[in-house]
């Protein structure tokens, strides 16, 4: 009898009823689809059905799929060694691209790297760090960010369904101020208020070891901080000997124009983490920072078996490549540009849409029914309509009423446009 889990499978229904008798519902899917093949941003799916994607593995593959230029440097890794644990026995590929991370950061100051294998991980490291230096143990995150699924991530993601419901308690001392929201009359005073009400009645600021924050909220809705924002927390944390983090495992690698999206407020936060698009799709993190900061911890409290893997740092010296050669910052700028021109085009014709907003080649919309209320329900049908006409959207938002494109930025104007129009005729019929 022939093992029925080495056997092929056609269709994507008979791999999604193999899905869901072997996987556990928790892990999440938003497109009833299995690639067969990537190229650029292009996937194929096992019944051999072409879509545009627009996700990019939730902004992993600023360089597309399959980059020549990154599958040529893990091929050559491959013949050379996998593995050794970088804290048994080092190798080169891990240390160069330290080096590189830390000319690229922003700050006039000493840097060194850690390498690591996940966005959690290294948001979690951040933190780690940030207490062993200042000897302090409070955090203080926003409301509708995301920064992981780890028990201390999740405790800083201000986003509660589907990511916190039912996992708790969370660990102590983190606490949540109010993100910059115009639409919901949130201004940069108010967000800085927050703060400072924290200090008065939750925590005092000389117990808190850092504030963390994206540049750029991902899950939360592709909400921008505004440059004033970025500056005026750290001329608080500068004020109480607080740490700056920067997440930018989502904007990070050039996603918004800049290698890091935190470039565009002139700010210098004292860490920063990254991870997704760092490795053009394989697992890489990474935590960048002050050199005395990272060196707080003692040998051996940071690390990991698979940290820092030589796959994944060929894989991210490849991209940096690619990044510089092809002038992809200049690129992410570009199809920025060319995503906000064609959706806001879209939305002259339709109420429902009621903001495009984003950085760089972070770009959204949000969408609301007659009455100005959040509507999930058309982002879903949206994103639904879109996948059947050969279009792979994502959804995000506190409210799941904003559409996102993460498209690589490798991706040519041909198809960015054509993705464009699957998005205009998706809300026709979604409507």
């Amino acid at each position: 009898m022939p093992d029925a889990a080495n056997s092929p499978a056609t269709t994507n229904a008979a791999l999604m009823a193999r899905r869901e008798s072997a996987v556990p519902r928790g892990v999440g899917q938003v497109h009833p689809v299995f690639i067969e093949r990537g190229e650029n941003a292009e996937i194929w799916d096992v019944e051999g059905r072409r879509y545009i994607d627009f996700a990019g593995g939730i902004a992993v593959l600023n360089t597309g799929h399959r980059h020549p230029d990154v599958v040529a440097a893990v091929q050559a890794q491959l013949e050379r060694y996998t593995h050794t644990c970088f804290q048994v026995v080092a190798y080169e590929p891990y240390v160069a691209l330290a080096e590189k991370l830390n000319a690229m950061a922003p700050g006039a100051f000493a840097k060194k790297t850690l390498l690591l294998t996940t966005g959690a991980e290294a948001v979690e490291n951040a933190v780690k760090i940030a207490r062993a230096y200042t000897k302090r143990s409070a955090v203080i995150a926003f409301g509708s960010g995301y920064h992981g699924r780890t028990l201390l991530t999740l405790g800083l993601t201000g986003k509660v369904a589907p990511y916190k419901t039912g996992f708790g308690p969370f660990p102590s001392e983190i606490f949540h101020a109010r993100f910059p929201n115009a639409r919901q009359g949130v201004t940069v005073d108010d967000a800085i208020a927050s703060v400072e009400a924290l200090f008065k009645n939750d925590v005092e600021a000389e117990r808190v070891a850092a504030i963390i924050i994206e540049p750029v909220q991902g899950e939360g809705g592709f909400n921008v901080a505004p440059p004033e924002l970025l500056q005026r927390l750290r001329a608080l944390c500068d004020a109480h000997g607080i740490l700056l983090i920067a997440d930018e495992v989502q904007t990070g690698a050039g996603r918004t124009g800049t290698f890091f999206a935190i470039e565009h407020s002139g700010v210098a936060p004292d860490l920063i983490t990254l991870a997704k698009s760092l490795a053009g799709g394989f697992p890489l993190a990474a935590v960048v920072g002050r050199a005395e900061v990272m060196d707080a911890p003692a040998p051996g409290g940071l690390g990991g078996t698979y940290a820092g893997s030589p796959l994944g740092c060929a894989a991210a010296l490849a991209v940096l490549d690619v990044f510089e050669r092809d002038q992809l910052l200049q690129r992410s700028r570009e199809v920025g540009a060319l995503l906000t021109e064609g959706l806001r085009a879209i939305a002259a014709r339709r109420p429902q849409i009621v903001e495009v907003r984003g950085l760089g080649a972070m770009v959204a919309v949000e969408l609301a029914d007659a009455q100005g209320r959040p509507d999930a329900e058309l982002t879903r049908r949206v994103v639904t309509e879109a996948q059947r006409r050969g279009l792979i959207l994502l959804s995000c938002g506190t409210y799941g009423n904003v559409l996102r494109i993460l498209v690589p930025l490798t991706a040519p104007d041909a198809l960015l446009r054509e993705g464009l129009s699957i998005m205009d005729a998706s809300f026709d019929a979604a409507a």
